[in-house]
């Protein structure tokens, strides 16, 4: 595609990304069908130069208005994914100087909300919570994340599965935490490897194996996957209790669960039951209360753990909604406890960072709720042999308490888990 031709459309996509009507992955994916015509190449370049905007927009809110022309082609010229000089190509003489001047911009000229590009609503929190890690923290949710693997650990195993990768000129190499991961460099189409098609992998970050892998389900065990959503966990869950058993994955939304039947039927797991839920209080629930062996809560979440992947969200999300989410998020994991039987393993997680979504719901459940007994993330982990399990834990009197992991940390999404025993 000629330079002009694509930098126009880069803006008009960036164009409707910002309005925030709707997540920028949906409004990506409806340009993307809507212009059939675009390769691979120009594909990569549009949602690479919107992200990139997502990611800085303060920043590029910032040098903007000393441009010209409408503003979408402003940010999309200052976010644009590939070489200097083919962008060049397709500029004006004095967009050309603009550009030039923005870039010798030095990040120490800059006011720290140009340089985190985080809104005041989350960045003064995240500085109160992490002190000096803030500034490698809000760095590493500028870049964009890697792409992670899980294997099949039902049909296969991990070294033979990054042999067959590196024959596809895909390579990889496992993860540094979790016994079911690899980390591949670039974006390659997955879905034409043989190893996709049969179900040998899935897409899936490290730290979200770990939530899976911290329920350790057994063989032929009760389980519940309570906010199941597109499967992901719920699939590396029913691989660990080796299709044997019954694993229920729960969620309110039909459309969600929909996502998870053609990932089920590759999996080749037998022992999986979608069941969409009106609520948490559903009678499918209740007729569970105390049969179940262990119960994963997914819950519902500001998803802010993820903004290397979403940054769209700490411009869609507010204070406000984070507070709604709370209620939200206790009166779930109340009601998913019912379902556990005596000896039972409860696990709460998001991905989130702070606070209000992760300590203070688990600290509040377990004053409220003392038959339930708090278990140690890290002893957890550190048992199922997972490399520096303590180093991914913090809180409690221990210190790994409770499972939380970091991108600036530990390269994965940000992620959250406690863990309790019913007596």
């Amino acid at each position: 595609m000629h330079p002009k031709a694509l930098l126009e459309a880069c803006a008009d996509l960036v164009g409707l990304v910002l309005k925030f009507d709707q997540p920028a992955d949906q409004v990506v994916s409806r340009f993307f069908r809507d212009h059939r015509e675009l390769g691979p190449r120009e594909r990569a370049t549009l949602a690479e130069t919107v992200y990139t905007v997502l990611r800085k927009k303060l920043l590029f809110d910032h040098l903007s208005p000393s441009g010209s022309g409408p503003k979408e082609r402003r940010m999309a010229i200052l976010g644009f994914h590939g070489p200097r000089d083919f962008l060049k190509s397709a500029l004006t003489d004095q967009e050309k100087r603009w550009l030039d001047n923005c870039d010798a911009v030095q990040p120490a000229d800059l006011l720290e909300r140009h340089r985190h590009n985080l809104p005041e609503w989350l960045a003064g929190p995240l500085k109160a919570q992490l002190g000096e890690q803030f500034w490698p923290l809000a760095e590493s949710l500028q870049e964009p994340a890697p792409l992670d693997l899980r294997v099949n650990a039902f049909t296969d195993k991990r070294a033979e599965v990054q042999k067959e990768l590196a024959k596809a000129q895909v390579p990889s190499r496992p993860t540094p935490f979790s016994p079911w991961g690899l980390r591949i460099e670039g974006k390659p189409a997955l879905t034409r490897l043989e190893a996709f098609t049969r179900g040998a992998i899935e897409v899936q970050d490290e730290g979200s194996q770990l939530l899976a892998l911290l329920l350790d389900a057994k063989r032929g065990e009760m389980v519940v996957d309570f906010c199941a959503g597109a499967g992901g966990k719920t699939l590396a869950i029913g691989a660990s209790m080796r299709s044997t058993g019954r694993l229920y994955a729960f969620d309110t939304s039909a459309h969600r669960l929909d996502a998870l039947k053609p990932r089920l039927a590759r999996s080749k797991l037998s022992n999986v039951h979608p069941a969409a839920i009106a609520h948490e209080r559903d009678d499918r629930v209740r007729r569970l209360a105390g049969k179940i062996d262990r119960v994963l809560v997914d819950a519902p979440c500001s998803g802010l753990g993820t903004l290397r992947r979403n940054p769209d969200l700490k411009w869609r999300q507010s204070a406000q909604s984070v507070e709604e989410l709370t209620a939200k998020q206790a009166a779930i994991l109340q009601s998913a406890a019912r379902l556990l039987k005596s000896g039972g393993r409860l696990v709460y997680a998001t991905c989130s960072v702070l606070p209000q979504e992760n300590e203070a719901i688990a600290e509040a459940f377990s004053t409220a709720h003392p038959d339930f007994e708090p278990e140690d993330a890290g002893q957890l982990l550190a048992a199922l042999k997972v490399p520096g399990a303590e180093g991914l834990c913090a809180g409690g009197e221990s210190g790994t308490r409770y499972l939380r992991l970091w991108p600036h940390t530990h390269a994965t999404d940000g992620f959250f888990a406690a863990v309790w025993r019913r007596k």
